[in-house]
């Protein structure tokens, strides 16, 4: 039996959701590229969940459902008020997703379209939990969801009390496009080998959540922002990353395991970073950016991946680090509930072995008779 750390390079499911083939990322066929160009965040879920692209009545269908679904029950945002407000983002929506299981009549429903509305529940309802704990510790009230707007409208809504610039909103939902879904990554995994036990939709997210919760994971951009910040202006850069550089310190943001000529995801980002900041009028942190990239891309050969520059998009909309990586749950929860869809119909447990490496041929002995 041979092991390979990490289950690198091992093929552990099928799957028609995603595809990362040498280097390019598609969903359902689809290059990244040509939705993220074209697409909204409403037909790529759909996209996703239902394996075509939305017409104008299906996609009209589901963002009326992601409006009506988006409030979300009274218990929860009491649960929120009780949570304490220095509290982690991700464990408070892991236990606020958990929770939302409690009161859903379909929580144990099986059936195939029972499972698909659980899915566009959740979808519309984690916006709603994000920025109502949000607001909730800034000592302010929530705000309840918009009417007829799309999930990043909302979201940005919910979490300021005001109508989002148009250029805002472009930004976020180029973002939920482009973190929708990546094939078997950890918490996608995470999902499926839950829900390969034939639990319910509702455990199987909130095991993804959990897995994104690392700083490996979807914790990445929050730690990108966490340098900038710690790096401070344009003229520390150089000297800051080569620190770095010379102690064989990890640059978070670079790298990645299924990309060796760069994530393609990250340049639409970079475009959107430098956009918003000449519309703020605030270029620091995406020239900060830039600097880093060509120092670390010349220096270790490493390119950025997609939570680079979505820490400078982030922060430019204004919205804190410590939502970067729940507003990824929101984005990759599409992709989550479909691969748990697809896992459900040809489902086998996920149970892998290990080579064990610890002592053999142990006896018994008495207590007593113990050193």
């Amino acid at each position: 039996m041979s092991v390979t750390k990490g289950l690198e390079g091992i093929v552990a499911a099928t799957s028609s959701i995603s595809s990362i083939i040498d280097g390019v990322l598609t969903y359902r066929g689809y290059d990244i590229d040509n939705l993220a160009d074209h697409a909204s965040y409403e037909e790529v879920a759909y996209l996703l969940w239902f394996g075509k692209l939305p017409n104008t009545t299906e996609l009209a269908n589901l963002n009326q459902q992601l409006s009506d679904y988006a409030p979300i029950p009274e218990f929860v945002v009491e649960l929120l008020r009780l949570t304490p407000k220095d509290a982690n983002s991700m464990a408070v929506l892991r236990t606020a997703v958990s929770s939302l299981a409690l009161s859903d009549p379909e929580a144990n429903d099986m059936n195939v379209e029972a499972n698909i509305r659980k899915a566009i529940r959740l979808q519309a309802q984690l916006p709603t939990i994000i920025a109502a704990f949000a607001r909730i510790r800034a000592g302010k009230e929530p705000v309840a969801p918009k009417k007829n707007v799309s999930v990043a409208h909302n979201f940005l809504y919910m979490l300021t009390g005001k109508e989002p610039e148009v250029i805002a909103v472009e930004a976020l939902d180029k973002a939920l496009v482009l973190h929708a879904d990546h094939e078997l990554n950890a918490s996608t995994f995470a999902a499926r080998v839950t829900v390969a036990t034939l639990s319910d939709i509702y455990s199987g997210v909130t095991s993804a959540i959990g897995a994104l919760k690392g700083p490996l994971h979807g914790g990445a951009n929050e730690a990108v922002m966490a340098m900038l910040e710690d790096i401070g202006s344009e003229d520390n850069v150089e000297s800051y990353i080569k620190n770095q550089l010379d102690n064989k310190k990890k640059i978070m943001g670079f790298g990645h395991r299924v990309y060796k000529n760069g994530d393609p995801r990250a340049k639409h980002l970079m475009r959107m970073s430098k956009e918003l900041g000449k519309i703020t009028g605030n270029m620091k942190w995406y020239n900060m950016s830039i600097q880093i990239d060509e120092i670390v891309t010349s220096s270790k050969g490493l390119k950025p991946n997609v939570d680079f520059y979505s820490a400078s998009v982030y922060t430019s909309l204004e919205i804190p680090r410590d939502l970067f990586t729940p507003i990824f749950a929101i984005s990759r929860l599409s992709g989550w509930t479909a691969h748990i869809l697809e896992q459900f119909t040809d489902n086998r447990l996920i149970r892998p072995r290990a080579e064990y490496v610890g002592p053999t041929n142990q006896h018994y002995v008495a207590i007593e008779k113990r050193s």
